[in-house]
Formats: structure tokens, C-alpha cells, sequence
């Protein structure tokens, strides 16, 4: 199969700076050479590649936009996009912990944290020496966090937690645990430490999706941590909700890798397969699909650049970052089915990425808010009327 070179009908390149393709470029080549042929073994073993892990963090995929003096890059918010494209090109897995690590761990430890916290765990999340999980989502509440029953009680100098999160990436694997749990009825943030008393992180096993991502529960039975561990500046949940619009983000743009992925193999496939004595890729139905996965990706490309460049500019609102999520994700998903359909028996071997994009996209477009409810907070800003209740 011909070498992934980028889809860019409508010369996107153009309009990016050289640093942001040096970027981009630099991430596609690690991704074409390390992560894409081995990522199907992990993919059917159910494991991530640990072993990448130094690598990603030597080319600065963790440091991305936060300052230098914390030992991270400070790149533009374009880039970042762009370096979730291309890891998420190679797999979700790699895009979510990336994500995760930037987006759910530093990002709330930099935002809300003392100086002291920022200048222990940033450098060391930064490097790679660290791992992070997000502790959010629990076992019966998903797309409503502020109904967590998961609570946290002060006792002289220090907090005691209680209750559960699941679905977490990262959580078995990870150092330490950026945990919200409600302090009477505001929710707050703490750091959990692994290895702490009265705290686990089973893995989630049997997953059909994101196989090659470590997924947890966290368990917290009177979980004893100092009081020193609370982010002070949290409060509300609009702190959990800021943390999850940087991770949504970062999907707008790492869902159009997958589907890019998508996309070039089912054009590569189109025109090598032959039946009827002629490639597939010469028949109308064929080239009607084709055609309709590069409209939509061309078109989720547009609208997460100019999503990165208000984010650039200070400019950028919540809603519109659920409008690329909630578009990139389901064009994403569309894409992968077509291709599938393009290679018929074939679509549902590993032997290509297309059915493990697939998956993988089934539950993308769950976590980090779901469709329906990306819907409903573009509704409410439409309208001015919440249809939450």
C-alpha cells in the first residue's frame, strides 16, 4: 500500500505556519514507523505499547502547550490538534493516553494547582516519568458528573475519599490519579497517588473497543491522603467540565486522523481490488463513497483549524468545541463504515486498520460527552432554553 502522505484537498498545508508541519510531520513519521506495524498486535492482545511511551515523550507529545518553565513545550494549540491527528491515525489508544496525560492531568494540575504541585508533577508527567488518569466518570453516572456520589471528608490534616470512578484510561497504569469527589455539595479536585491505602485500579477487561488502551476502575474505600493533595483552585463543576473541553479538543482534530487512516485504505484498496475484470475503484457506488468520505473530512479539517486558531486567539466558547467534536467524530465513524463497506469481507480483518478504527470510534464518540449530549449544549445555545434536566 502506497505511504500515508496526508489528505489535503483543499491545500490546508497552506494555511499552516512551517513550525505546525514540522510538527505534524515529525508525529507522522513515529507513527508510520513505530506504532503502525505493531499496533494491531496490541490491538487483538488487548495492550498498550509501554515501550512507546519514552519515545512519545522525547518528542515532546505530553509537554504540548503548557509553558517552558514547567518543562513542557508551549506549543501552539494547532499543533497539539495536529499531533492528536496523527497518533490517533495510528490508533485511539495512543491519542487517548496522550490526551489524557496533556489534557486531563497536566492541564487541571497547572490550571488549579499550587506552585508546589505545578513544579513536582509537571516536569515529571512531562518527561514521561509520570503517568496520570482523570477520575470522573463513575459507574452510574456518566453524562451527569454533578449527580457523583463519590465524596471527600476533611479530618485534621488530611482528606478521606470514598466511592468509585470508571471507565478511566490510563487508571491501572497510572502514578497518580487527578480524582473529583464532592466536599458536602461541592465538587472538588484531589491527587491520589497509586499505592496509597485504601485505593485500587482493577483493569476493565473484555472491551471490544480501544483494546489496545488500559481502561480502569478506581476504588476508593476510606482512602487517606494529605491534605496538601486538594487543587485549591478548584470548585464546582465547571473545574471537571474545563478539563474535559481541552480534552474534547484535542478529539476534533484526532478523530480526522482515523479517519484519513480510513479513508486512504479504502482508496488504495479501491483501485488494486479488481472485479468484473476492472478495479473496484472504477464503479459509481465506489467512487460516490469516496467521494463523500473526502467531502466530510476536508470539511472536519476546516472546522478544527479554525477551532484551533480562535483557541490561539483567546476567542474560543465551549459550545463550538462541541460542534467539532460532535461533527469530527460522527464524520470519523461514517468514514471507517464506508471503508469497510469498500473492502466487503476484508473491512473486518486486522490485516487492515479500517474495523479497528471502527471500534475504536464506537467509543469516541461516547466518552468526553456523547453525541446526544453535545447536542443538547449546542441546543441550549441556540435557543437560550436548556433541555437538561
Amino acid at each position: 500500500m502506497r505511504e500515508f502522505r496526508g489528505v489535503d484537498f483543499y491545500r490546508m498545508d497552506e494555511l499552516l505556519s512551517e513550525e505546525e508541519r514540522m510538527v505534524r510531520d515529525t508525529v507522522r513519521s513515529f507513527v508510520s514507523e513505530k506504532v503502525v506495524p505493531t499496533i494491531d498486535r496490541h490491538f487483538e492482545e488487548a495492550t498498550f505499547p509501554m515501550d512507546l511511551v519514552p519515545e512519545m515523550a522525547d518528542l515532546g507529545l505530553f509537554r504540548t502547550t503548557l509553558p517552558e518553565e514547567y518543562g513542557c513545550a508551549g506549543m501552539n494549540n494547532v499543533a497539539y490538534g495536529l499531533v492528536m491527528q496523527e497518533l490517533e491515525r495510528g490508533d485511539s489508544a495512543l491519542r487517548s493516553f496522550a490526551s489524557v496525560q496533556g489534557a486531563l492531568v497536566m492541564y487541571p494540575i497547572y490550571t488549579f494547582g499550587t506552585e508546589e504541585q505545578k513544579r513536582f508533577w509537571l516536569p515529571k508527567l512531562a518527561s514521561g516519568e509520570k503517568i496520570g488518569c482523570f477520575g470522573l466518570t463513575e459507574p452510574d453516572h456518566g453524562s451527569d458528573p454533578g449527580s457523583m456520589i463519590t465524596r471527600a471528608i476533611r479530618k485534621k490534616d488530611c482528606w478521606v475519599l470514598s466511592g468509585a470512578k470508571s471507565w478511566i484510561t490510563n487508571g491501572s497504569i497510572a502514578d497518580v490519579a487527578v480524582v473529583w469527589a464532592k466536599v458536602d455539595e461541592e465538587m472538588r479536585g484531589f491527587l491520589v497517588e497509586a499505592g496509597t491505602k485504601g485505593f485500587a485500579a482493577p483493569e476493565i477487561k473484555h472491551k471490544m473497543s480501544l483494546r489496545a488502551s488500559v481502561t480502569s476502575q478506581l476504588i476508593f474505600e476510606d482512602c487517606v491522603i494529605p491534605a496538601e493533595n486538594l487543587l485549591p483552585k478548584t470548585g464546582g463543576l465547571k473545574s471537571p467540565l474545563m478539563c474535559l473541553n481541552q480534552a474534547r479538543y484535542g478529539i476534533a482534530w484526532g478523530a480526522l486522523g482515523a479517519a484519513m487512516a480510513c479513508y486512504h485504505t479504502a482508496v488504495e484498496y479501491a483501485k488494486a481490488r479488481k472485479q468484473f475484470n476492472r478495479p473496484i475503484g472504477g464503479f459509481q457506488l465506489v467512487q460516490e463513497k469516496l467521494v463523500h468520505m473526502l467531502s466530510e473530512i476536508t470539511k472536519g479539517q476546516l472546522l478544527a483549524l479554525q477551532l484551533g486558531r480562535l483557541k490561539d486567539a483567546g476567542k474560543l466558547h465551549h459550545t463550538q468545541t462541541s460542534l467539532a467534536k460532535r461533527n469530527n467524530v460522527a464524520i470519523a465513524l461514517e468514514t471507517a463504515r464506508l471503508a469497510r463497506d469498500i473492502l466487503g469481507a476484508n473491512g473486518i480483518s486486522l490485516e487492515f486498520p479500517v474495523i479497528r478504527h471502527m471500534c475504536n470510534l464506537e467509543s469516541v464518540k461516547t466518552y468526553e460527552g456523547t453525541h446526544d449530549i453535545h447536542t443538547l449544549i449546542l441546543g441550549e445555545e441556540i435557543t437560550g432554553l436548556s433541555a437538561f434536566t
